[in-house]
């Protein structure tokens, strides 16, 4: 199996409304329909069903969202047991999207399905956003240290995150790597002087710069 190349930390979901919870239609999921973003999330990146499973997919689709401009969070599943199978579904579908979570991340579902850094500075890979998570302090250095390098467009490179752009226009990939790597070195030195020497030396597992 392949890790994602693109990704981003935080919801890659709507949100909704956990079973007990107080409904929020029109701003949250209920939980039969989170439950079905969980499945679809997982068949948008890539994972295939069988005839059968995608059938009954079909249905659950047709029951919570038979169209685009239904209002969400005030629909669930009639038969308890066919709630359930989605339930089971969607915990598969998490197990899937967890093995491809990039090295020092994880998939977890809360009222959505989010992106984090492991929080393990004993791990054989510790991401520079867990670092910066567990610092607790505030450190000039930390947005660049966790970007990504991406191409543009125009094919020009910039290091930045799913949403913005922290450096750039830089004319070649490893002018954008050398941006963050420069802040990776600046970072150590932040987090020695705040007093963490123990996320500092985690430096050499830090995960390569990603090129998306």
């Amino acid at each position: 199996m392949t890790a994602l190349t693109r990704w981003h930390v935080g919801a890659w979901t709507t949100r909704g409304t956990l079973r007990g919870e107080a409904p929020a239609p029109g701003r949250k999921r209920t939980s039969d329909e989170l439950y079905f973003d969980v499945v679809g999330l997982a068949r948008i990146l890539g994972r295939r069903l069988s005839g059968r499973d995608e059938l009954q997919v079909r249905l659950w689709q047709n029951e919570l969202r038979p169209t685009h401009t239904r209002m969400c969070g005030v629909h669930t599943l009639a038969d308890p047991a066919n709630a359930q199978l989605l339930q089971d579904t969607a915990q598969e579908a998490l197990a899937w999207l967890g093995e491809r979570a990039p090295a020092g991340y994880e998939f977890v579902l809360t009222d959505a399905v989010e992106l984090r850094p492991v929080l393990d500075l004993d791990g054989e890979v510790v991401a520079v956003d867990a670092v910066v998570e567990l610092a607790g302090a505030v450190l000039p250095a930390a947005r660049l240290a966790a970007a990504h390098v991406r191409r543009s467009s125009s094919g020009e490179w910039y290091a930045g995150d799913a949403v913005c752009n922290w450096s750039g226009p830089h004319d070649t990939a490893d002018a954008a790597i050398d941006v963050v790597r420069a802040a990776r070195a600046e970072l150590v030195e932040q987090l020695r002087a705040a007093g963490r020497d123990d996320l500092a030396a985690t430096a050499d597992r830090w995960p390569a710069v990603p090129v998306v």
